[in-house]
């Protein structure tokens, strides 16, 4: 049991740590314009020497902002859950275990969400109207996220599972 929580919060907290990461870094495209490249991320846009605000509300900017941020935040409430049952094994009315892991979903849907309408919208846009552009890193570790919080949540409900299933032997 103590395993699968172990591993579970090892991979929320690198997941956490890349969510953030990914959210606030100008690194999810690079495109070439006028011999320099330039990048962009969730908040800025950078050519080279000058980073600037995006002040456009560009509809699937701001939805990947949000899906974002609440993957951040279900994440992070995740982890909070996490490391109390793994201290504190203790499964009373509220099971922190199964708590954490459905925390851990959420976040990992939240993220997929936001991973898939910007690729849907950038590659939409882009793709038809520029041929040298790529993605980068900011936005791979977005991806590595999802993968992260996926198996997160799993750890999770396999040690919610191993104590249901002991509980019930017990009995």
């Amino acid at each position: 049991m103590y395993s699968f929580m172990g591993g579970g919060l090892f991979c929320a907290g690198v997941g956490n740590i890349l969510l953030v990461i990914s959210t606030a870094t100008d690194y999810w495209m690079q495109y070439r314009q006028s011999s320099s490249y330039m990048h962009q991320g969730l908040w800025r846009y950078c050519v080279p020497g000058k980073c600037m605000t995006l002040t456009d509300s560009i509809a699937y900017w701001d939805a990947t902002r949000a899906f974002m941020i609440l993957a951040i935040l279900a994440c992070f409430f995740g982890l909070i859950i996490g490391v109390m049952a793994f201290i504190n094994y203790s499964f009373n009315a509220f099971d922190k275990t199964f708590a954490a892991g459905i925390l851990y979903f959420i976040s990992c849907f939240f993220v997929l969400l936001a991973m898939a309408v910007y690729t849907g919208m950038t590659v939409n846009y882009y793709g038809k109207r520029y041929g040298n552009w790529k993605f980068s890193w900011s936005y791979i570790m977005g991806w590595v996220s999802v993968v992260l919080t996926f198996f997160s949540g799993i750890f999770y409900m396999c040690a919610y599972r191993m104590h249901e299933s002991r509980g019930n032997i017990s009995r």
